[in-house]
């Protein structure tokens, strides 16, 4: 009998190896936190998280006040998340050529930059959309370069050891500043405007830049770095070879893909809720988003117990994402409206921690910035194509139909992925034995 066709990591005949999947699974969400380093990542990672949501609901209600439209958030929502399907491919390549802690400063420099020009602008009165739609797309480009590098870099923070436990914690800290920042950014907005959203962002991100510089390089666990002898166009197409190579990974990116067309449009239908179905306004809207990470939160700690969740654990959790989805789409009150959008958030980060997590265990050391700087703009650009689309059915045939329609798409791609993962599995299973 051929071995299981999709283990996370890959078994050994050996007792020292064989030994060492029993260390990893004794991990629990504490063990990272042993780093110095690692605390310090914590630490920027909630403040960073809660400063971007901010950004980003500031931004989206802005563009909704200036537009009228739900069209128009997609909109915003898709150039914000494109330019990751251009950039994407060559920033994995930065990535393996650079230090990460570096990149990270670069990166969180011109985010600062961005909000800090957001601010001023709106403050002085500025009503032209396309400013929004501009640095929508620049904090795109910037975020195909930074997403990346924030991953690999959590394994220079803590090893391979610790990369699970580190994955599902950050991922965790993360929701927990989402769900803050909404929150916050909702009380802001209601009070000041936009304008202030923009600002207190600014100033949460020179804190995050400072938190960068206070990480000890000599703590860290550096990755092989890209040989500079490589041919440049070799160093590119290295990621696309060991994602073809290997179709079980690549079926779980594009599973992460669609699903982030299909079930991750939160801003676009969020806002349309809180605008056009409950009419509780940017308190509303900042409540929805707020409720959604604490529901991410505790799905991404409960992630974080999972020792191995498996193929049919990741296609199951994206499913009930789907389902979720479109339960909360029927719910006849904004209460039990609320009580799905938590559901519905835990559901999300299960599946997006439980991918992310076997996409960064199942891609080789050298090329780990390649591959995920592939994984995330199919993430995210299907999150920015969702947005579109989201945003033209919400417009044409309602907000409710709108996110039946997603949540139905989303189950069926779940459907689609996993028989092509069983049909796969069966033919390995079959396949005869190399001689």
């Amino acid at each position: 009998m051929s071995p299981r066709p999709f283990p996370l990591r890959p078994k050994s005949s050996t007792t020292a190896e064989a030994s060492a999947p029993r260390t990893r699974s004794t991990e629990t969400w504490h063990y990272p936190l042993r780093h110095h380093n690692y605390r310090i990542f914590v630490a920027l990672s909630l403040v960073g998280s809660g400063g971007v949501w901010m950004q980003r609901l500031a931004q989206d209600w802005l563009v909704l006040q200036l537009t009228g439209s739900p069209a128009a958030v997609g909109l915003a929502v898709a150039l914000q998340f494109l330019p990751m399907l251009v950039v994407g491919p060559i920033s994995g390549v930065l990535v393996d050529l650079f230090p990460k802690r570096r990149i990270l400063l670069v990166c969180q420099s011109v985010a600062v930059l961005l909000a800090a020009g957001l601010a001023v602008w709106n403050a002085a009165g500025g009503t032209d959309v396309w400013v929004v739609y501009a640095s929508c797309i620049a904090l795109g480009i910037t975020s195909a370069i930074d997403g990346p590098a924030r991953q690999v870099f959590v394994n220079e923070v803590v090893g391979d050891t610790g990369l699970p436990a580190a994955i599902g914690l950050n991922s965790a800290v993360s929701q927990l500043g989402a769900m803050v920042g909404p929150a916050l950014a909702g009380v802001v907005i209601a009070q000041a405007g936009p304008a202030a959203a923009f600002a207190a962002n600014a100033g949460l991100g020179m804190a995050v830049l400072v938190m960068i510089v206070s990480i000890r390089p000599g703590g860290l666990h550096h990755s092989p770095e890209v040989s500079g002898q490589e041919p440049r166009r070799g160093r590119i197409l290295a990621g696309f070879r060991f994602v073809r190579e290997r179709p079980p990974l690549l079926l779980t990116m594009l599973l992460a893909g669609l699903l982030g067309a299909f079930g991750m449009n939160g801003p676009v239908v969020l806002a349309a809720f809180a605008d056009q179905v409950w009419h509780s306004g940017p308190a509303g809207f900042g409540l929805f988003n707020t409720v959604s990470a604490l529901g991410a939160l505790v799905g991404a700690l409960v992630a974080t117990r999972i020792k191995r969740f498996g193929r049919k654990g990741i296609v199951a959790s994206a499913g009930l994402f789907g389902l979720t989805q479109l339960l909360a789409a029927l719910m006849p009150t904004q209460e039990w409206f609320v009580v799905m959008l938590i559901v519905v958030g835990f559901m999300t980060l299960l599946f997006l921690t439980s991918a992310t997590t076997a996409v960064q265990l199942e891609s080789g050391a050298c090329v780990r910035g390649r591959v995920l700087a592939l994984y995330f703009p199919l993430l995210l650009g299907g999150h920015a194509l969702g947005g579109l689309l989201a945003g033209w059915l919400t417009e044409d045939f309602g907000v409710r139909t709108g996110l039946v329609v997603t949540g139905a798409l989303g189950m069926a791609s779940a459907a689609v992925i996993g028989f092509l993962l069983w049909s796969y599995s069966r033919r390995r299973r079959w396949a005869p034995s190399p001689r």
